[in-house]
């Protein structure tokens, strides 16, 4: 886990740390062309494409950690939640699996959408 990674997990529950860690890192297996930013201020890992720009953040919480992407409302996922005008986001409880293969998907989406 990186320095910044460690960071940001500081004081949660174990659970949620692997849980971040696990998500985090499927993003960067995914997608290594991906920048990948702490944002303290913000209790979020950033993602950013080259080209797309931002697409999404990685907020871990007290008892869960979300995936948000930030123009979520526009990609096709049934694993997406949310009803406001853009950001959709995936909530992973402590222990859950991570959807490799639809995480896949949506970030090919979120980068087409921007790029």
């Amino acid at each position: 886990m990186s320095d910044d990674l460690q960071l940001l997990v500081r004081g949660l529950d174990p659970g949620i740390i692997e849980m971040t860690t696990r998500v985090c890192a499927t993003l960067a297996r995914l997608r290594p062309d991906l920048e990948s930013t702490v944002r303290v201020g913000w209790g979020s890992m950033n993602y950013r494409h080259p080209r797309a720009g931002f697409l999404c953040a990685v907020f871990p919480m007290k008892d869960h950690v979300s995936l948000v992407f930030e123009h979520g409302r526009q990609l096709s996922s049934h694993l997406l939640q949310g009803d406001g005008k853009q950001v959709r986001f995936i909530r992973f409880d402590p222990g859950a699996a991570v959807p490799e293969d639809e995480l896949a998907i949506l970030l090919a989406e979120a980068i087409a959408l921007k790029a």
